[in-house]
């Protein structure tokens, strides 16, 4: 028989062939071996596994616990196949609800400020003619992301190869849980996306760049924190957030902006929005419709159209 630390590293190994990240989970559950070590356990017991769950980790103490002793959960499932003397924490035992970050639906006015904050960035006098690009980069990347519905990592990780502006199609590749798909581009975005393209091919004629589609002043992948800095910059400049303030509208609230717009657009052209949505959790590349269903809470425009729908379908009454 294997030890657990040969288990948990075959059990990651095997969910993340299937598309798992388990980032968060991997990191707990190699501290989970640690502790088990240190205590000369050679299975898991409930006792052990409250034990460590309830470690000072950061953040909130129960949410904390509850998660570290569902990632315990799910690998002990696993392991009992192997060891019978493994026991599996029942579920409820610490609850956990997780709490999702509630969405800012951004208006049109909002988006277009936001674009024209971005593409008059200030530039370093002293690095101006290598960062002439960037402005173009974030101003393309961000108006990608409020027409797509792409997550921030699709985007980054698009490759020119990955851009059909002749067909009007992204190819994503990879995406969460490992999962590819096609995602259309209106003939606007592909208009702006081809003269961005134009202008990389000019700013980089000469010199060497990767494949990636938005890329540094350096000429690589762009990276995931300069991405978010460009855009608390530019919100903080149109005042979408203060100069201090740590929390605010998110760049994947953009995504939310995307889902909510398409819906309200189906309700304006009298088509029956039930039927679509599996559509639409195609385009945002969810596994499962009622993840895309979250997407559109808490919008008022929606309920309006809604609304209105209903109150038409009351005068046709006789």
């Amino acid at each position: 028989m294997n030890t657990l630390r040969q288990a948990v590293q075959e059990y990651l190994a095997m969910r993340r062939s299937l598309g798992f990240k388990l980032q968060r989970a991997g990191a707990a559950l190699l501290e989970f071996v640690n502790f088990m070590e240190q205590h000369r356990a050679s299975y898991i017991t409930l006792r052990l596994a409250l034990t460590w769950a309830k470690q000072p980790s950061g953040g909130e103490p129960d949410t904390q616990a509850a998660q570290r002793l569902s990632f315990v959960r799910l690998f002990a499932r696993y392991r009992s196949a192997t060891d019978p003397r493994t026991q599996i924490p029942p579920a409820g035992l610490l609850p956990f609800r997780p709490k999702r970050a509630r969405p800012y639906l951004y208006s049109d006015q909002e988006i277009q400020q936001l674009l024209h904050a971005t593409l008059h960035m200030p530039l370093s006098p002293r690095h101006r003619k290598r960062c002439a690009l960037l402005p173009w980069v974030y101003y393309c990347l961000f108006g990608l992301l409020s027409v797509s519905g792409l997550r921030v990592g699709e985007a980054r990780n698009l490759r020119l190869q990955d851009v059909d502006l002749n067909a009007g199609v992204l190819t994503i590749c990879g995406a969460k849980f490992g999962k590819d798909r096609l995602v259309p581009l209106h003939a606007s975005t592909c208009e702006v996306l081809a003269d961005y393209i134009a202008r990389r091919q000019r700013h980089w004629a000469d010199r060497p760049v990767s494949s990636y589609l938005f890329v540094s002043s350096w000429g690589n992948r762009l990276d995931n924190g300069q991405i978010h800095r460009a855009f608390y910059a530019a919100s903080r400049q149109i005042g979408l957030r203060g100069a201090t303030d740590h929390h605010g509208p998110r760049l994947h609230d953009l995504r939310h902006r995307f889902a909510t717009t398409t819906l309200a657009n189906w309700y304006r052209s009298d088509q029956e929005p039930e039927r679509c949505l599996p559509l639409l959790s195609a385009f945002l590349g969810h596994v499962h419709v009622s993840d895309t269903q979250w997407y559109l809470s808490a919008s008022p425009e929606l309920m309006r159209e809604a609304m209105a729908r209903l109150e038409r379908r009351w005068e046709q009454r006789p």
